[in-house]
């Protein structure tokens, strides 16, 4: 069997490094291409040459040995992508997740909302070099909000330059999957005295807001970006349980939406939606000591422990 590789960023000598996950061996990206025209100062360098990049990183790990590079447990990951041009985020894109704020809108009006599936994807964005951290860092909680939330997103990576993309294709624009934390403040949800009632950036915009990570899985491994089991624990506790088969907005939909409005560039992140069991309907938030786990089929897990900003 071929052995498959992840992208990762890794500290070393006070700097990030770009590295080749294969088995438990991290072995440097630059090392391991030795040049050939290929950028590997970074996962981003080498995501602005993704097809050949790609080609030459598959076939280097086959012969990476046992011995060779660090030993996986002995270094300190960082987030893969140091950083991403832009990271957008699906709201509301889970039926199951749906089906959970329609059930608290019924509690608190009598009415629940109708379950539709919406002309288009809804989307918000975040900081990127102020909120993404790597896994295993701890995640500050921002002091000005005592209702910190989880929620577990599979994060999809543009690996090419895209602009009015078609469904059809949409995958073809994709280098790879991670797992994204998008940490949110629901008690800064909503603006007062102003008619424009969403406050999207004291919601989601704060330092470590985005846990991100561990590592990048190129879509070559991923069989089905469609259906992958999605998975979120709190202090051991499961919280989240479900599977991107319940996207209601698709993949393809989403970067075909996006790249109507504007160029898609190698490095960006989408988050493409949270799905049912998080905090905000059951009142129960994030706080000091806590350890947030997620599992995302194929990609690893994204662990952070919580800490007072």
């Amino acid at each position: 069997m071929a052995s498959e590789y992840r992208l990762v960023s890794y500290a070393e000598g006070g700097s990030a490094q770009a590295g080749v996950l294969v088995n438990d061996r991290v072995v440097p990206a630059a090392a391991l291409l030795q040049g050939g025209g290929i950028d590997a100062s970074s996962v981003l360098a080498l995501l602005h040459t993704w097809d050949t990049s790609h080609a030459r990183l598959a076939a280097a790990a086959e012969t990476v040995k046992p011995g060779d590079g660090f030993a996986l447990a002995g270094v300190k990951l960082l987030a893969p992508i140091l950083y991403p041009g832009a990271l957008y985020c699906a709201g509301a894109n889970y039926w199951d997740h749906l089906e959970e704020m329609a059930e608290i809108a019924k509690r608190v009006t009598g009415k629940a909302p109708p379950m539709v599936k919406g002309k288009d994807p809804y989307f918000f964005m975040k900081t990127t070099t102020a909120s993404i951290i790597g896994t295993k860092t701890p995640a500050r909680l921002p002091p000005f909000s005592s209702q910190v939330d989880w929620e577990a997103e599979l994060g999809v990576v543009i690996g090419k330059t895209a602009r009015k993309v078609a469904e059809g294709e949409a995958f073809d624009v994709v280098a790879g999957y991670l797992i994204v934390n998008d940490l949110s403040a629901r008690d800064l949800m909503k603006r007062e005295g102003t008619p424009f009632g969403m406050d999207w950036v004291g919601q989601k915009c704060f330092e470590d807001a985005a846990p991100m990570g561990p590592w990048l899985t190129p879509a070559a491994y991923v069989h089905d970006a469609n259906n992958m089991p999605i998975k979120l624990w709190v202090n051991g506790v499961l919280k989240q349980n479900s599977n991107t088969s319940r996207l209601v907005h698709g993949i393809a939909e989403q970067i075909a939406y996006l790249s109507r409005h504007f160029t898609l560039y190698p490095g960006d992140v989408i988050a493409t939606g949270t799905p049912a069991g998080v905090g905000m309907p059951r009142g129960e938030f994030l706080k000091a000591g806590d350890e947030v786990r997620i599992a995302i089929g194929g990609c690893g897990e994204l662990v952070n422990t919580m800490v007072a900003g």
